[in-house]
């Protein structure tokens, strides 16, 4: 064999194993290609469930947050509209003028006389000293206090208050009658 020949020879074979490898390169690179892009597209799907999923929960808390905002407002202009009531009904019994007022400091003065002990001092409220000191016979009127209307009895040593101011029974009315007030207000 001449060495041309065998020359020819390694370069064809050398061509086919270069051919073979270039073949074998191509088909790598296609599968990895591939395999690359079903990775890419399996995890673009689940990115996209993942942000899908997220969107989702921020749209849930969203409204939750903005229903919540809502209760929130609305508890708090109904809150601002009982108190309204509320200081309307309390300057209502502080007036002087208050309807039936009397025939109030009557009853309490007759509950009074029924509860209290001897030697008690009957203290007013201002607005109610005159018509107090009137019918008071069972009591010694002592100093002023405070308050919407009414009196307290106080026990000469001060050991022992009673108290028969308006502001407690006016309280314990609205506490009473809340739910019926809320109803009026509100519709409920």
């Amino acid at each position: 064999m001449s060495l041309d020949k065998l020359a020819s020879e390694i370069e064809s074979m050398a061509k086919a194993e270069a051919k073979k490898i270039a073949d074998d390169a191509k088909a790598e690179a296609k599968r990895i290609s591939g395999e690359t892009k079903a990775s890419v597209k399996e995890y673009r799907e689940a990115a996209i469930g993942q942000a899908e999923r997220m969107s989702d929960q921020v749209a849930v808390e969203s409204i939750a947050a903005a229903r919540q905002r809502n209760q929130k407002r609305l508890l708090v202009a109904r809150r601002a509209e009982l108190d309204a009531a509320w200081e309307e009904v309390v300057s209502q019994v502080g007036s002087a003028n208050l309807k039936g007022r009397g025939d109030i400091l009557d009853s309490l003065l007759g509950k009074a006389a029924e509860e209290a002990g001897e030697g008690m001092v009957l203290r007013p409220v201002s607005v109610d000293r005159e018509a107090l000191s009137g019918n008071s016979d069972d009591f010694q009127m002592g100093e002023d206090i405070d308050g919407l209307g009414g009196f307290v009895l106080e026990s000469a040593d001060g050991s022992v208050l009673m108290d028969y101011r308006f502001e407690g029974r006016l309280r314990d009315a609205w506490d009473a009658s809340l739910g019926e007030v809320s109803s009026i207000l509100f519709g409920e």
